[in-house]
């Protein structure tokens, strides 16, 4: 076996926002198969794509309808096999979303169940206890006959009883559907979610929401969801050619976490704390050897992630796209998987000034600060920015950070992902610390040496031959990769 997943570089595609095949402004599985050549030449393993089933679209998508389809919005069925073909062809390997937490309203099973057959395939009850939606308000929305049902997310979400066999032979059924048709594996929305407690105890206090992954609630995390993960890994180790599972879990301590990725489970797990951490050494520093113990503790590896489609991109988290590619070089440096959002390689920053009327996530019913839309606009392509009244407006100045305007251009972003992505290849071996200034991180993997300067002024950290820079070697904000020796 090849373990491909270990140290694999996965490209997150959001598929309404990547590529538009059809000109009607959303991006479609069409738009995702011409751009493929594209994410070859930049020199990544894998792609990642969020849904592109069936649904009404409540929360882009992540409120599934019918799980063996592709939404008309998207394209058919045949768009996303002619897709997986091509992207195999080109020598890449597909990851899809598998949404398991909870469906759509407009599911068939939960239209049965506002008729009063197979009810017990949800979590209804007489009465709500104080649980709250992860998008603000009350978990729990009154059904036509007076009972309430539970939906952890929007009310057009309605979370799944996965005490009930039915649903466990569904979604056997769904990763086998999509397994037959050629995907490489499943990234697992609420991985941490599905099983409840018994008896659905209150939590006793609101703002629940930022308890996790930080401290245990009632409703994620709960010890019985390992047996589910055991199960679909069998149905992965059935196929061939390595077919994996990745976990989107929150967990409230790195123990926690690991029990996802543990050998008989989970093949990856998204590395939240890294992808939070402060730009600042020490923080950095500590962050990264806490990952490497948790996965390396069950045997699995570590994942890093700067940036996707729930976060602020991470030139604007930073404070500077200086900051962001130091980041992105840092990231591709260290051992283990990396996963690149589509934008990270053009150094998108994320957009706050959208007009009002065009903001559309249910996240920012909580908050209107966590919305989502800004980092979801679409992808400018060419300098004309190359979409037809996208869903999202681009602003003009993306113009000059498009893929037309860094194809090629010395210096740019876009370049800069290239040169690391290829130079990763040549990486092998363990992380050694060393000895540097404080506000500077200094590591080996071999003979690569990899040199980070968070100070105010030049840090003297190179001493060999220069691969690659994010910046000037040396200046603030910037990460070098050289090869020689460490004193």
């Amino acid at each position: 076996m090849t373990e491909w997943w270990r140290d694999a570089v996965i490209y997150q595609i959001y598929v309404r926002s990547f590529a538009d095949g059809d000109g009607d402004g959303v991006g479609d599985l069409v738009g995702a198969r011409d751009r493929l050549p594209y994410l070859k030449d930049l020199g990544v393993d894998a792609v990642w794509l969020t849904p592109f089933f069936t649904s009404p679209m409540a929360d882009f998508g992540y409120d599934v309808a019918d799980y063996r389809d592709v939404d008309p919005l998207f394209g058919t069925l045949g768009d996303a096999k002619a897709l997986i073909d091509e992207a195999h062809r080109l020598g890449l390997r597909v990851i899809i979303d598998i949404v398991p937490n909870h469906t759509s309203s407009a599911h068939p099973w939960f239209q049965e169940a506002l008729q009063g057959r197979g009810k017990d395939r949800y979590i209804f009850r007489d009465e709500p206890n104080d649980w709250e939606s992860i998008f603000g308000g009350p978990a729990w929305t009154q059904a036509p006959d007076g009972s309430y049902y539970l939906h952890l997310f929007a009310p057009e979400q309605p979370d799944l009883n996965w005490d009930h066999p039915e649903v466990h032979a569904e979604f056997d059924s769904v990763l086998r559907f999509w397994l037959d048709l050629g995907v490489d594996g499943f990234r697992i929305d609420v991985a941490h979610g599905m099983v409840k407690p018994a008896g659905l105890p209150d939590i006793g206090h609101p703002d629940q929401v930022r308890l996790i992954g930080t401290e245990p609630v009632p409703y994620f995390d709960n010890d019985e969801v390992h047996d589910i993960h055991r199960r679909w890994r069998r149905i992965l180790d059935s196929y061939p050619g390595e077919r994996i599972g990745v976990a989107e879990a929150w967990a409230p301590t790195p123990a926690r976490l690991a029990d996802y990725v543990r050998p008989d489970e989970l093949h990856q797990a998204f590395n939240f704390h890294y992808l939070f951490a402060p730009w600042q050494a020490g923080p950095l520093r500590q962050v990264i050897d806490e990952s490497l113990a948790t996965a390396g503790s069950v045997g699995a590896p570590t994942t890093w992630v700067l940036s996707n489609h729930d976060v602020k991109r991470h030139v604007t988290r930073y404070g500077s796209l200086a900051r962001a590619r130091a980041a992105g070089l840092l990231t591709l440096a260290l051992p283990g998987s990396a996963y690149v959002y589509q934008g990270e390689e053009l150094g998108l920053p994320e957009v706050l000034d959208l007009p009002e009327e065009v903001l559309c996530d249910p996240q920012r019913l909580r908050d209107p600060d966590s919305g989502r839309d800004g980092c979801r606009v679409p992808l400018p392509w060419t300098r004309d920015l190359g979409w037809r009244e996208p869903w999202l407006p681009i602003p003009a100045a993306w113009s000059e950070l498009s893929v037309e305007a860094q194809q090629g251009a010395a210096g740019s972003t876009l370049e800069l992902y290239k040169a690391a992505l290829r130079l990763r290849r040549t990486l092998d071996g363990p992380l050694t610390w060393h000895a540097s200034p404080e506000g500077t991180l200094l590591f080996s993997r071999g003979d690569f040496v990899c040199s980070v300067n968070l100070t105010g002024s030049t840090a003297g950290l190179v001493r060999g031959e220069v691969l690659l820079s994010s910046d000037t070697p040396e200046s603030l904000d910037s990460t070098t990769w050289w090869r020689g020796r460490v004193a």
